[in-house]
Parts: structure tokens; C-alpha cells; sequence
């Protein structure tokens, strides 16, 4: 199975997530947050070495009508510095909902997402990763 990280990429921080070794599996792992493009490789590139990394699985802020604006397009730039940074490949998800689902996660575990941003992003890349997992792990039908 494929080592990835999943992030939630947005304009104040990066929710980080990882997989287990089976590829099963996304758990939250921490959120960046104040850092520079630089910090933000060094602290990346840390976990990419312990957790034997192969692949970067950015979620994707889509339109809700399907169409990539500005903001996505902030994202895969930044992504795609990060990949060359990192010499990792970079896979997209569509992460349109899951910071709402987060939040409803957040919510249903007795704790305001409003309190706990930082926690809210961390989720939101586990959903994502977790999202890439299963699209992975689903048998396509043979023809």
C-alpha cells in the first residue's frame, strides 16, 4: 500500500492527516499553522521521512457547480510547490462539505468548531485522505 498525507490546504492553516500501513485507515495528525513556505516544508518533510511518505492527497475546494475559482486554484499552486519541494507526486480530492463534516464531527463530540479551528482542519484533511483511501481500495467493475 501507498504512504500518503492528506492536507487541507487553506488561507490561515494546513489540517494535516496520515494513513495507517495498510492503507486503510486516515487519522488526524496536526495542523500548521504561522509558518512560512518554508516551515511548512520543514515541518512536512519531517513527517514525510517518519512516515515513509510517497504521495501529497490535497483536497480540492471545488465549486459547489463543479468549477475550479480562485481559491482552488491558490491550492494546486501551492500543492504543486510543495510536490516539487517535497519530490513527492500530488493527488487532488474534492473536498467540497468536508469542513462541514469536520464540524458536525466536532459538534456530535461536544465541541464548538468555532474553539477549535485548528481541529476542524486537521479533520477535514482526514476526511480527504480518507475519501482518497476508499476510492483506492474500491474494486472498479471489469467489464
Amino acid at each position: 500500500m501507498v504512504a500518503a498525507l492528506g492536507l487541507d490546504i487553506g488561507r490561515k492553516r494546513i489540517g494535516v492527516a496520515g494513513c495507517d500501513r495498510l492503507g486503510l485507515l486516515a487519522t488526524e495528525l496536526t495542523t500548521l499553522e504561522g509558518l512560512s513556505f518554508a516551515g511548512v516544508v520543514d515541518a512536512l518533510q519531517n513527517l514525510v521521512q517518519a512516515r515513509q511518505v510517497q504521495v501529497l492527497v490535497v483536497g480540492l475546494p471545488y465549486a459547489m457547480d463543479g468549477t475550479l475559482g480562485r481559491q482552488a486554484q491558490k491550492v494546486q499552486s501551492f500543492a504543486q510547490r510543495l510536490s516539487a519541494a517535497l519530490s513527492l507526486p500530488v493527488e487532488y480530492v474534492d473536498e467540497r462539505l468536508t469542513s462541514y463534516q469536520a464540524e458536525q464531527m466536532l459538534w456530535s463530540a461536544g465541541k464548538s468548531p468555532v474553539h477549535h479551528k485548528a481541529l476542524v482542519d486537521q479533520k477535514a484533511a482526514a476526511i480527504i485522505l480518507q475519501q482518497w483511501l476508499d476510492q483506492r481500495s474500491d474494486p472498479s467493475p471489469s467489464s
